[in-house]
């Protein structure tokens, strides 16, 4: 089957679409990407997102067209990519997160906007999207939702391997080797924290708007981060929380950098400092998260999602997970600009398989569950039609 997969994540910087190709049924499955993109947001409807991602309010009206601007968005990315590949048979789209709430005593709840009905419409193509609703409706976090596919294709016979992606938000799969007893029953999976959110933030500042990240980290890498700092920031609750856990930015938000920028005014930073400290920052609460959670240290550490492309934060990566050989997915076969992409397309098929797509071991819910909504296309008689 052909399936597109879509998301945009916390950092908002784009719609990552890519075009897989899947074969197999649950977690024997092949999947070859055959094509993928990023494709920016109008200017203005990036920023609308970003205001209310920053607490801005908005009448229900003005939320129905922004729903709807969001699905005619990713619409237009489907276009774009199939205009390339063709036509495809499903489309699995996580959308936009406006707002996650893990839960906490009660269910969670997690917000993603571009109605897949629409998107379904627009495209002429079964879509399946809202995956997080059924995990959380489980007792789960909703998040994060890529481990299943990681346990599919990344798990290694004999060594324990972490799969980390860098995206606004960091998440983490631990996979035991499959030569262990039970080795499934044993996955593990969290968010570990900041991913790129706080960097391109700051970036952003720094350069007045004129840039949305540092290419390479080449301006953090001329600094010296300021440890005693980072081992304030490192006293937040949510780095010592147990697995299973999530965040976002409702946390790692403008103000909370607002709040380590006041936190550093006494060291009297430069900006190359500010920006090698907040990388240390991020790559220490990878390294905090592993050593307090995981049960064994990973032989690999395989990187995936934007902050993969960044030189200097994937070097104090290494540094502080040695002796744990550091690379990519690309090495292992998936591209690790467009991971969580192929991840949402797979889900897309596993639900239209009727498998499940979480693991309850990661999201912490009850059992594990078909994730996702599917939305049919109605044909020209009124009835649906199906892939």
């Amino acid at each position: 089957m052909r399936v597109i997969g879509l998301i945009s994540g916390t950092s908002v910087d784009g719609i990552d679409v890519a075009c897989v190709e899947i074969e197999g049924t649950d977690l024997a499955i092949s999947v070859h990407l055959m094509a993928g993109m990023t494709v920016p947001y109008p200017t203005a409807l990036r920023s609308q997102i970003l205001d209310l991602c920053g607490g801005a309010a908005l009448t229900l009206a003005e939320f129905a067209v922004l729903d709807e601007a969001i699905a005619c968005a990713f619409a237009e990315a489907v276009a774009v990519l199939t205009a390339q590949t063709g036509p495809v048979d499903l489309i699995g789209s996580h959308g936009q997160t406006l707002y996650h709430r893990p839960p906490a005593g009660d269910l969670g709840y997690s917000l993603q906007l571009g109605r897949g009905a629409t998107l379904a419409h627009l495209t002429q193509t079964p879509t399946v999207n809202n995956f997080r609703v059924a995990d959380l409706a489980a007792g789960g976090q909703g998040a994060p939702l890529v481990s299943r596919l990681d346990l599919a294709l990344l798990s290694h016979p004999s060594e324990p391997r972490c799969i980390q992606n860098l995206g606004g938000i960091g998440n983490v799969t631990y996979l035991p080797p499959r030569q262990q007893p039970d080795w499934q029953d044993q996955v593990l999976g969290w968010d570990t924290g900041p991913g790129n959110v706080l960097l391109d933030l700051a970036i952003a500042q720094l350069t007045h708007g004129q840039q949305t990240y540092d290419p390479g980290g080449q301006w953090a890498a001329q600094g010296q981060p300021c440890l005693p700092l980072i081992d304030h920031w490192l006293n937040h609750p949510f780095f010592h929380e147990p697995p299973p856990k999530s965040t976002g930015r409702e946390l790692f938000s403008p103000d909370y950098l607002a709040q380590c920028a006041t936190d550093a005014e006494p060291y009297g930073l430069s900006p190359a400092d500010w920006l090698a400290t907040l990388t240390e920052f991020t790559a220490l609460s990878v390294a905090h998260s592993y050593r307090q959670s995981l049960p064994q240290s990973p032989v690999r550490v395989l990187l995936a999602g934007g902050g993969s492309r960044n030189t200097y934060l994937c070097e104090r990566l290494a540094h502080h997970l040695a002796p744990a050989t550091v690379a990519t997915t690309a090495d292992y076969g998936l591209d690790p600009d467009f991971k969580e992409a192929i991840a949402f397309a797979v889900l897309a098929y596993w639900r239209w398989q009727g498998a499940p797509g979480n693991v309850p071991a990661v999201t912490g819910a009850k059992q594990a569950i078909p994730l996702g909504e599917i939305h049919p296309v109605i044909g020209q008689n009124g009835g649906y039609t199906r892939a």
